[in-house]
């Protein structure tokens, strides 16, 4: 049987590595990076190599699966959506559009079918959305909104043209960057050492990118935010400041200076975990860097001051020259430039809250964190029926191990997955799209964060079954029974119809035709889908270029440095400091700082199911600096209690001098052994669910971002608990 190779991209990660699949007959026989890619150009991580496993899972769902009982039952396609179509219009017709609640996931993210997500999201008319962003990157859409003014210019780390790139609560070696696209990153932050250049990682653990770099300065926990608020007096006290590029883009300049006159780097050390000469130094170098940029994620995200953080990343950078030039923050320019017609969507920042009047909508969406309550709280507006779609919030969310037994009180839930998960297992209905292999593509999302424009096509592997669907199918097919229609038996046809001659490539083709490079702009020379597909590893159009005055949103046009509510609660928690209760300051009773930590072969709860990304040592540990380790009488291996205010885990110890002391680190997206669940690989591992550790009322100010990586624990030896095999433990308490 000969052998056939196809060029198409990863879709488990942002970075969407360029890969060449190999199948002989209907089987995957070997997945390689494509040195043909413009972007990855060969590399790929092991997650890659899973692909082919996630096509061959037999766990995977191939038809849809309805709930009998304990279990579920093979349902067909048109049988499924009109009990759905039913059962949701009934809700909704007793209780209001805002009684049907809906939750998107991460991976809905890394396909085009996310289009048809956000189409569903506008039928249903609902105030209960929610999803993955707000555990996720809202601060940092929160700061792009307000200081640029559109939530999508969160900025781009031109990381191949830089001269100075400091990291902040990311993890880049191992994640290959996430809003800046930067596949293959260890050879990209090599390159930058190699060109002379310096990067400086700034995290309370040593990780995998801290070992690539010049300087590790291990901060505390939560205490980005003095140490950036003292290296910006530094800046501005020494003159440090590009103040001609300042008056030309920006504005609130004298009042950041006057924020910022207290916080001395000897008043900030202490909670910042830094010394006062080491903070000099930082905002001194950062300066004198003919290019240089600091790039934070999701470990800031993750925190009470996340908006302020990712707000005194942007500041810096502007401040010392380093904003929209080359080697700074930058802007891409994607085939389909959204961002140059989003600045016109409202928000809708606070225009509805939480029934408990606490959380704000933005963007029109709630936080996640309050999803559990919102199912569970009697009285109007309470959500009854659900729509999860590429979600497994039940482990991935902060919800003191409720969600799952309020999904059980719904009226009525259809999850569209390929499993049955920690969350769809709760489901009435499962709808599972096919393989990723077996979908074509033109994905137009992740070029907007690209370090280099570019636009590549995902060729299908598979032909995909003749009763399958894909996700935008899905999608569309939920839309026609949601969306008011006469006679619905005739016009729910005609309208599946026409819905199915749009799809997310002839949207593309539309859309890249119109775009910046496109024909209808450049004539015959210009950019197509078709191109595109006929290329070895897609399009390379340049890197990225200053443009940040054609986007800006902002009524004058210019950045704004220094928003007043911003200033105002920085203020506060410069006077917290100094009170004594810094953000960094031990809660009573719990003394070790808990953070997350990411794995190479692991992504979320994902890839657990397929036995080459799961072989080995066990992931799922405590990660401890042998300081605590001794003082607690504990040694590596041993099980361990984690408990928090909220609840209580046990796992393995694992020590280690690569964390700073008095914090402690262990990842989410483990605890598979619920009852029902369908990957069987995945539910016979040891682990357990980090997330009953966090309170999701714990949450960034401004946000409303899930803060995990603000609760504090204790750590204990777990008496009488053997964590092997066969075994894991978590408790949750109210």
């Amino acid at each position: 049987m000969s052998a056939t190779t196809i060029a198409r991209q990863c879709t488990l990660c942002e970075a969407h590595c360029g890969i060449l699949v190999t199948v002989e007959g209907e089987q995957v026989t070997r997945i390689e990076g494509n040195p043909d890619d413009v972007l990855s150009q060969g590399y790929i991580c092991p997650k890659a190599t899973a692909m082919g496993g996630l096509h061959h899972d037999p766990d995977r769902l191939r038809t849809p699966m309805r709930r009998v009982g304990d279990g579920f039952e093979p349902i067909g396609w048109d049988e499924a959506f009109r009990e759905i179509g039913q059962r949701l219009r009934a809700v909704r017709g007793e209780y209001g559009p805002s009684a049907i609640g809906m939750y998107l996931g991460n991976p809905a993210a890394h396909s085009s079918s996310v289009i048809y997500g956000a189409l569903l999201r506008a039928v249903l008319l609902t105030k209960n959305f929610y999803s993955a962003s707000s555990i996720d990157q809202f601060p940092q859409e929160f700061v792009a909104w307000r200081m640029f003014g559109s939530n999508v210019l969160m900025p781009v780390t031109d990381i191949d043209r830089t001269d100075r790139l400091v990291i902040l609560g990311a993890n880049p070696a191992v994640s290959n960057g996430s809003i800046t696209t930067m596949p293959n990153a260890k050879q990209r932050i090599r390159n930058v050492r190699s060109r002379g250049g310096k990067v400086v990682v700034i995290d309370p653990r040593r990780t995998e990118t801290a070992r690539l770099a010049d300087q590790h300065v291990a901060v505390s926990p939560g205490g980005d935010v003095y140490l950036l608020l003292a290296m910006l007096r530094v800046l501005i006290t020494e003159n440090l400041c590009d103040e001609k590029a300042i008056r030309a883009q920006c504005t609130g300049w004298e009042q950041l200076r006057e924020l910022v006159a207290e916080a001395t780097p000897e008043r900030m050390a202490p909670h910042a975990g830094v010394d006062a000469d080491t903070i000099r130094l930082l905002a001194r170098e950062h300066a004198a860097a003919s290019s240089a940029v600091l790039y934070a994620r999701i470990g800031v995200c993750q925190q009470v001051t996340g908006t302020l953080t990712h707000w005194l990343v942007n500041t810096i950078n502007a401040v010392t020259g380093n904003l929209d030039r080359a080697g700074g923050q930058m802007f891409a320019t994607p085939p389909v430039d959204a961002a140059r017609f989003t600045k016109y969507l409202p928000m809708a920042y606070g225009a509805w809250t939480d029934r408990s009047g606490v959380y704000k909508s933005f963007r029109t969406e709630l936080p996640v964190a309050v999803l559990a309550d919102e199912i569970l709280t009697e009285g109007p507006g309470r959500i009854r029926a659900m729509i999860t779609y590429a979600g497994n919030p039940v482990l991935s969310t902060p919800q003191r191990g409720r969600l799952g037994s309020a999904l059980d009180s719904l009226d009525f839930y259809v999850a569209v997955d390929m499993y049955i998960t920690e969350t769809t297992r709760h489901a009435d209905i499962i709808l599972p799209p096919i393989s990723p292999l077996e979908r074509e593509d033109v994905n137009l999302l992740f070029p907007v964060f690209s370090v280099r424009n570019n636009l590549r096509y995902d060729a299908r592997v598979f032909d995909p079954p003749a009763d399958g669907l894909e996700d935008w199918q899905i999608m569309a097919r939920l839309v026609t029974e949601l969306v008011p229609l006469p006679v619905r038996r005739w016009t729910g046809r005609a309208l599946n119809g026409v819905l199915e001659q749009f799809s997310p490539v002839r949207l593309a083709t539309v859309g890249v035709a119109t775009g910046p490079y496109g024909v209808l702009r450049r004539g015959r020379k210009g950019l197509t889908v078709g191109k595109v597909r006929d290329s070895a590893g897609g399009i390379d159009l340049g890197p990225l270029r200053p443009r940040l005055r054609s986007l800006i949103g902002t009524r004058d046009h210019k950045v704004r440095l220094a928003p007043e509510d911003f200033c105002a609660a920085a203020r506060q928690i410069l006077d917290d400091a100094r009170a004594g209760s810094a953000i960094t300051t031990p809660m009573d009773g719990y003394d070790l700082k808990l953070i997350g930590r990411r794995h190479l072969r692991s992504n979320n709860s994902w890839l657990h199911n397929v036995p080459a990304m799961v072989k080995g040592r066990d992931r799922c540990t405590a990660l401890m600096h042998s300081a605590d380790a001794s003082a607690r009488g504990l040694t590596d291996g041993e099980p361990v209690a984690v408990t928090s205010p909220t609840g209580s885990i046990v796992v393995p110890l694992e020590v280690s001098d690569d964390i700073r002391a008095g914090t402690i680190a262990v990842p989410h997206g483990w605890g598979h052994r619920e009852p029902g669940v369908g990957w069987s690989v995945a539910a016979a591992l040891p682990g357990a669910n980090v997330n009953l550790l966090h309170d999701p009322s714990l949450t960034d100010t401004f946000s409303g971002n899930a803060a995990v990586n603000n609760t504090w624990v204790t750590v204990t030896r777990a008496a009488g608990v053997v964590v092997d095999e066969g075994t894991a433990a978590s408790v949750a308490t109210s």
